[in-house]
């Protein structure tokens, strides 16, 4: 019976630790769809994968190493049709942000990590639109980076709050467990 148990408390081990990652990917593969929506709502992919890296990389930096968020600003790149690294260094740029200041805004109220992740937001969106500028050698109409920051920040209390429900849970669930959380 301790054999089933160990491989029972293996899995769930696995996948609390894989929930993050794999939670972005569904979400970036799923906002890939086609959806009817005017251009496929341009920018949607960005503002869907920023929100949930910032989450996680606040509240669970280990769940989203660099090698997988290099993954994640990989495909979105291949998703989007942007130059291949831009997503990449945006996102691993976010995530190094949010990771630097997790131990401060992991204690925060909601307002405040809200605010801070706006400022993520915006500082992806002028680096996003500034590499794609370069590479592109030209200027680009700002518009699209404006409405992709604010396409993300207005979708973050709308991913933060399930993705809040699961972080609590994983949590309970470690604690019942006996992990450090």
């Amino acid at each position: 019976m301790s054999g089933w148990a160990g491989l029972l408390r293996w899995l769930d081990d696995l996948a609390r630790a894989l929930l993050p990652a794999g939670l972005t990917l569904l979400l970036l593969l799923l906002a890939a769809l086609p959806s009817g929506l005017p251009a496929g709502l341009p920018g949607l992919l960005p503002a869907i994968a920023l929100p949930n890296l910032v989450f996680w990389s606040i509240f669970r930096p280990a769940a989203l190493p660099p090698p997988v968020v290099f993954g994640l600003g990989l495909l979105q790149d291949l998703l989007t049709a942007a130059p291949p690294g831009s997503g990449v260094l945006v996102l691993l740029l976010a995530h190094g942000v949010a990771a630097r200041w997790r131990r401060v805004l992991a204690r925060q109220r909601f307002r405040l990590v809200w605010l801070a992740f706006a400022g993520i937001a915006a500082g992806a969106a002028v680096l996003g639109l500034g590499l794609q500028a370069l590479l592109a050698w030209r200027l680009l109409p700002p518009a699209p980076a404006l409405w992709q920051a604010l396409l993300a920040i207005g979708l973050y209390p709308v991913l933060a709050w399930p993705l809040t429900r699961l972080h609590e849970a994983m949590r309970r669930a470690e604690a019942a467990a006996g992990h450090p959380a």
